[in-house]
């Protein structure tokens, strides 16, 4: 499968230039994140992707919509594969808006309020990767599959942290290598 991180949030934007937390709630994309997106979809188009899964944050949602209109592809969330819960943009909105903003994706039965209460432990994280590893594996699909993402479940998946749009092969049987 091919892991992606969302492209630049408003947070990131923020963050990378004062080490501050600008205290934005579910970050959309900056302009910059948009470009990197349109940019991933069209490096991915060489790629035999089936299915596209995402975590339910805004900026994911944005990347991988993104993405999966250059490939054809229907979005399906993963709450799985949500971002470790440590800043105010770590904060999610409601599944009621974010059906009308996104209405193409698959929410599946992603409850309104999904998103947990921060912080989430390092150990918790660790624990979702598995559950998330362990759900993928019982898929026919999964050497197929494109997963739009975050810094830190990707990390915590993989042991490697991936810029904004960077992608990265994981394979269930082999570990990591690049896309």
């Amino acid at each position: 499968m091919i892991l992606v991180r969302h492209g630049q949030s408003q947070f990131n934007a923020h963050y990378n230039a004062t080490r501050v937390d600008p205290g934005i709630v579910d970050a959309g994309l900056t302009e910059e994140g948009i470009r990197q997106a349109e940019q991933a979809g069209e490096v991915l188009r060489g790629e035999d992707v089936r299915a596209v899964l995402a975590s339910p944050y805004s900026r994911t949602l944005h990347t991988a919509t993104l993405i999966a209109e250059r490939l054809g592809l229907a979005i399906t969330v993963e709450p799985l594969v949500h971002e470790r819960a440590f800043f105010t943009c770590d904060i999610g909105s409601p599944r009621s808006e974010l059906v009308k903003q996104w209405p193409h994706v698959d929410f599946g039965a992603l409850p309104e309020r999904w998103w947990p209460e921060p912080e989430e432990s390092e150990a918790a994280l660790l624990h979702r990767c598995t559950q998330f590893r362990a759900a993928v594996a019982r898929r026919t699909d999964w050497p197929y599959l494109l997963v739009v993402s975050h810094w830190a479940f990707i990390r915590g998946l993989t042991g490697q942290a991936l810029a904004n749009c960077a992608t990265l092969r994981y394979r269930l049987d082999e570990g990591t290598e690049g896309a």
